[in-house]
């Protein structure tokens, strides 16, 4: 089981870094090349909702980016910080609006539309948006 662990500080122009390295890495792993635009557009979706949780919420932690190459498949898991309290309840957080609750919404639809297999968790702490992709049975070594 390969892991490749990329962390970045959470600004808007970090997230196009994080697509291309997550192509990069699920083209390595065997994921077939017709789901890789969805791969690309579904890192981006939850590493945009990452960065403006933090912003929104005055975290200064890194954004974190897990990608796992496993057997038959290939996973991701995008991590943020921020309390979920600003994410869950409507009008708890002073930053917060309905407009970037209807966008953090919008986001995660697209999310699941993308990928079949996707789960997002959230605690006080923060929260995990985990997706996963099958792979060939034997992945393309460059």
């Amino acid at each position: 089981m390969a892991t490749v662990e990329l962390r970045f500080s959470a600004l808007p122009e970090h997230v196009r870094t994080a697509r291309l390295v997550a192509a990069a890495v699920a083209r390595r792993a065997g994921v077939d090349e017709a789901v890789l635009d969805e791969v690309r557009l579904a890192v981006g979706e939850a590493c945009t909702r990452a960065v403006g949780l933090h912003l929104s919420n005055g975290v200064e932690a890194p954004v974190r980016v897990i990608l796992t190459e496993e057997e038959k498949k290939f996973s991701i898991e995008v991590g943020d910080e921020s309390p979920t309290s600003a994410a869950l309840a409507p009008g708890s957080h002073p930053e917060a609006d309905d407009e970037a609750e209807g966008e953090d919404e919008m986001g995660l639809a697209v999310i699941s539309g993308l990928v079949d297999d996707v789960e997002v968790t959230t605690s006080e702490t923060g929260g995990v948006i985990r997706m996963s992709w099958p792979t060939a049975a034997q992945p393309l070594v460059s």
